[in-house]
């Protein structure tokens, strides 16, 4: 039996309260997690990015959780649209004809993320948008942000949210559309260029 010198605490092996979590690689990530739009729809958009720490490195266990309106600006009603594997139970994946609007997604070993899913419409007086909720390691209460896709500048000039932010700062909360026709949404979590993050009260 080997006996650890515990006077020093660098000595000491780490217990779970000397962590910080939560952790999110564990039974929350599912098959076809970013895969929302229906198999085929004509109005599927893919948005995709990275997630930065304060120090701008990629965080490779991150977690996003993606929401969105179908194209009519209306906001899913059905149940859901996941399978269940009968004999093991596991996740099999979506069944690829109900929209949910709904998606989760862990980030890669590269701090990657991306959902597919379909362009939202209009809600009222705001312009278009995919809702994010942010979680990673050191967060103990996730972040909310939003993603609105670029296109009519008038129409996203007068958004309630966007027309009260400086430029710099309502950047953060607009995807860049890129040449093979995805988007691109970056998310840092702190320092230059933080996205900016919303508070509901």
């Amino acid at each position: 039996m080997t006996k650890i010198d515990t006077s020093n605490p660098g000595n000491a092996l780490p217990t779970p309260s000397h962590t910080v979590g939560p952790f999110y690689g564990y039974a929350l990530p599912f098959p076809g997690g970013g895969d929302i739009a229906p198999v085929g729809h004509p109005d599927t958009v893919t948005v995709q990015g990275y997630v930065y720490d304060g120090a701008g490195d990629p965080l490779p266990d991150a977690f996003v959780e993606v929401w969105g309106a179908d194209p009519e600006g209306r906001l899913p009603q059905v149940d859901g649209s996941m399978r269940r594997d009968p004999a093991s139970g596991g996740h099999l994946g979506r069944n690829g004809v109900e929209f949910t609007g709904w998606g989760r997604v862990q980030t890669d070993a590269n701090g990657h993320w991306y959902a597919r899913t379909l362009r939202p419409g209009a809600r009222g007086d705001s312009a278009p948008y995919l809702s994010l909720c942010v979680f990673a390691r050191g967060l103990l209460v996730h972040l909310f942000t939003r993603i609105y896709l670029p296109g009519d500048d008038v129409v996203l000039a007068a958004d309630p949210l966007l027309s009260r932010l400086e430029p710099a700062r309502r950047d953060t909360l607009v995807a860049r559309e890129r040449s093979d026709g995805t988007y691109r949404f970056d998310i840092r979590l702190q320092g230059e260029g933080e996205t900016v993050f919303l508070e509901f009260t």
